[in-house]
């Protein structure tokens, strides 16, 4: 009989596994830091779902009021209610569980972005989520949408491997999260359009059956029979009648088109639709190339268009006042999808240099292009910690959706510029900056080597050349003087 092997974890085993993931871990303890010197956050919203909490803990149920249910699903409040027991109940404290959730939806943006474009595209997706502005409030605050995102990352995730490895025990699994996560925010329903896509494209022979989909879908409506019709007896009904789709727009209101654009700008920034758009560009003027990316970059299109489509389509066209003042929630769905389509430029950077590289062939105009999306990038960076730094002095955040209307936040903490807390900010910068370049660093040594191979190399022979011409030349007209008759 063969000996039973025996799985070891020694020192080198936990060293190797560090150095793997030191990119990630000093993304998250730079965030971490970054968190902490802002907010915590508040509004209407945030107390009244911190009362929901408090009443699972006072009287079993998400109560606002004794009796009065509120009008969201559960399990969010019941999460922070376990949190609450152990660690007491205080508005600091949730906050706090909220920022943790809000690393973890960092961790599987760094796993998305790893299975579906490669470890670089992860490692700058996660670093450039972790350091918007708009995640940062929302982690910041006691909303349920930070849980209701993680979840629905982690629904996406393991749906994509049972797709890929053709698994119906994982895909129950991922059905399993999505009835969990559509029972702690309605949005989770979302994360269905990129699982789509991606079933549409990948899936093999055990998935494609009927009764698998309908299998997927019954533990959500196990769960949602349980807790609408037989817990509180409201009906399944109340799942989607909310006030947020009864609720008109005041009459002095007057909708605007573009409001998602104009919180998008203020949100996220020029720079991120400028290097989203870059990115898609890119990979429709050589698809051939990028044909690797090409279907991921559309499963993030999708997503974002169907999502912001929604979002427009309440706010705009039915003029409802939730979803018209409200994308920093409606449409936090799509924003890892926003960070993967940008963060996925470094990937098409590396591919087109190294595809110059072997065929010695180089497209100026697309490496360009590509060029300018990487210096996008960085500055794209760059200008989300100037904004984070600049705001957390503030005594509130507002999202504007037009000039006069918006989602406002009241920050409780604003910080001095030279005090010790502002210093702890600038050092989660720092700390997020060097694990984003301990993993570029040999990915940069090698662009630093071709640039002084192409560029440096190419410069000296063309200047030799021109000496050497000049000096013929100048050999040729003396000959030639010397030549002349007197």
């Amino acid at each position: 009989m063969r000996p039973k092997q025996v799985l070891t974890f020694g020192k080198s085993s936990f060293l190797a596994l560090l150095n793997k993931n030191y990119p990630l871990l000093f993304i998250l303890i730079g965030a971490m830091l970054v968190s902490v010197s802002i907010g915590p956050f508040s509004n209407v919203d945030t107390q009244l779902e911190f009362d929901a909490a408090s009443g699972v803990t006072k009287w079993g149920m998400p109560f606002i009021l004794y009796g009065h249910v509120i009008n969201q699903p559960p399990i969010g409040f019941y999460t922070e209610a376990l949190f609450f027991q152990i660690f007491g109940l205080s508005y600091d404290i949730g906050v706090a569980l909220i920022t943790l959730i809000g690393l973890g939806c960092t961790i599987l943006v760094y796993a998305l972005g790893k299975t579906l474009y490669g470890r670089p595209t992860a490692t700058l997706a996660a670093t450039i989520f972790a350091l918007t502005p708009w995640h940062l409030a929302l982690t910041r605050s006691f909303l349920i949408d930070v849980q209701c995102l993680f979840l629905s990352l982690l629904t996406l995730l393991v749906g994509i491997y049972a797709i890929r490895k053709d698994s119906f025990k994982l895909l129950m699994i991922s059905g399993i999260l999505f009835a969990i996560a559509l029972l702690t925010k309605f949005f989770a329903i979302f994360t269905l359009i990129p699982l789509t896509f991606f079933y549409l494209c990948y899936r093999k022979s055990k998935l494609k059956r009927v009764r698998v989909v309908v299998a997927y879908f019954l533990p959500a409506l196990l769960l949602a029979l349980l807790w609408y019709q037989i817990i509180t007896g409201r009906g399944l009904y109340s799942a989607v009648g909310i006030d947020d789709f009864k609720n008109p727009n005041p009459v002095e209101t007057v909708p605007s088109l573009f409001f998602l654009m104009n919180f998008l700008s203020a949100g996220m920034g020029i720079l991120f639709l400028i290097s989203s758009a870059l990115s898609l560009i890119i990979s429709l003027a050589n698809r051939r190339l990028f044909a690797k990316f090409f279907p991921f970059d559309l499963m993030c299109l999708a997503t974002i268009f169907v999502v912001g489509g929604i979002n427009t389509f309440l706010g705009f066209g039915l003029n409802l006042s939730a979803p018209y003042n409200n994308p920093v929630k409606y449409d936090y769905q799509f924003l890892p999808f926003f960070s993967l389509l940008v963060a996925s430029l470094v990937g098409k950077f590396l591919l087109l240099f190294n595809s110059a590289k072997s065929k010695k062939i180089l497209n100026r105009s697309l490496s360009s292009i590509v060029s300018i999306g990487m210096i996008l990038v960085i500055a794209l960076i760059i200008v989300n910690m100037s904004w984070v730094n600049q705001y957390s002095t503030w005594d509130h955040w507002v999202f504007n959706v037009d000039q006069n209307v918006g989602y406002a936040f009241l920050n409780s903490n604003p910080i001095d510029e030279g005090s010790s807390i502002m210093g702890l900010q600038y050092l989660g910068f720092v700390v997020v900056l060097s694990g984003l370049g301990w993993a570029s660093r040999h990915k940069i040594g090698l662009l630093i080597c071709e640039f002084y191979k192409r560029a440096i190399c190419e410069f000296y022979k063309r200047v030799r050349l021109w000496i050497e011409t000049k000096n013929a030349l100048n050999c040729a007209r003396r000959e030639s003087s010397c030549n002349k008759p007197v």
